[in-house]
């Protein structure tokens, strides 16, 4: 198992609303790096101040992994294999997008990948493997 995490926006967006994660996020001691595109969902969303400074903390204190162009591209690829498998519409797959984005910058780094958003992870690891954590 990985000491690198990256915290999905999902897991970070429970732990502002509900508090939901807490002991999970604080009763472990992995290293935390964020994802660039989490960070861009969360800023996002962060329409209130108590919001926007946790973003803010967690950009300043955590280094932070980017999706390289070779990433890129090969999310344009998955995206194209699930249009070709599942049919989705334009919609479903620019959803998708950011979440395959976040899981080959995991991969790519030797990250584990933590989510409460099992459905699309899942579906996006049967296309590339990375290691992933549902909570």
């Amino acid at each position: 198992m990985s000491s690198f995490v990256i915290y999905d926006s999902s897991i970070v967006i429970n732990l502002i609303r509900s508090r939901s994660f807490f002991e999970q996020v604080y009763g472990s001691d992995p290293i935390i790096r964020n994802s660039s595109v989490v960070l861009a969902e969360l800023w996002r969303g962060a329409s209130a101040r108590a919001d926007r400074e946790l973003v803010r903390w967690m950009q300043d204190n955590f280094r932070i992994l980017t999706p390289t162009e070779s990433n890129w591209i090969e999310s344009g690829q998955i995206l194209a294999k699930m249009q070709t498998d599942h049919c989705f519409e334009p919609k479903k797959l620019r959803a998708l997008h950011f979440d395959v984005l976040i899981a080959l910058t995991a991969r790519a780094h030797g990250a584990r990948l933590i989510t409460s958003n099992r459905a699309d992870f899942e579906l996006i690891r049967g296309y590339r493997e990375f290691e992933l954590e549902v909570w």
